[in-house]
């Protein structure tokens, strides 16, 4: 074969993978977006968009997340405790339309945690420091912050009530 030939040939190779390159992008692109992780702060939620074809969601561990499904494929994804755990969305008929993974990490910002030996305590400072209910306080800590926060609660509710 002769080097002009050759530079040719070795030209249309690297020319055609290229072109195959730039056509599989978007095709790759539109394919990763099933696989994301859906990133979740505890006691938060994030709305994710799936197939509009989903009808049922199976979540693998519902004590890291909840998911709940809503018209048009839109899901609510709330973070319940710290972890990892997938979703799995499903047609009528049973298909798998997405298997998504779920990744539920604790508060980053405006948090105070106190340690009183081997107790731990946690704050929430926005803008003033106030007790937060959080996973992995000390359970005296725990169970008295949430008695307090489910009376304001009903304290809140009845003066809702009144006339």
């Amino acid at each position: 074969m002769s080097l002009t030939l050759f530079r040719f040939a070795r030209g249309a190779v690297a020319f055609r993978a290229v072109a195959a390159g730039l056509v599989m992008c978007p095709m790759m692109a539109l394919a990763g977006t099933g696989d994301d992780p859906v990133a979740v702060v505890v006691d938060q939620a994030q709305v994710v968009k799936l197939p509009e074809k989903a009808a049922t969601i199976v979540v693998g561990n519902p004590l890291i997340a909840d998911v709940t499904l809503q018209p048009g494929g839109m899901v609510v994804v709330t973070g319940k405790g710290y972890g990892s755990t997938n979703m799995i969305a499903m047609d009528r008929s049973g298909g798998v339309l997405a298997n998504r993974p779920i990744q539920v990490e604790g508060p980053a910002d405006k948090l105070v945690t106190v340690y009183r030996g081997v107790d731990r305590e946690s704050y929430s400072c926005t803008p003033i420091c106030q007790r937060r209910v959080t996973l992995g306080d000390a359970v005296p800590y725990f169970t008295q912050t949430l008695t307090q926060a489910g009376t304001l609660n009903n304290q809140a509710t009845a003066a809702g009530a009144r006339p």
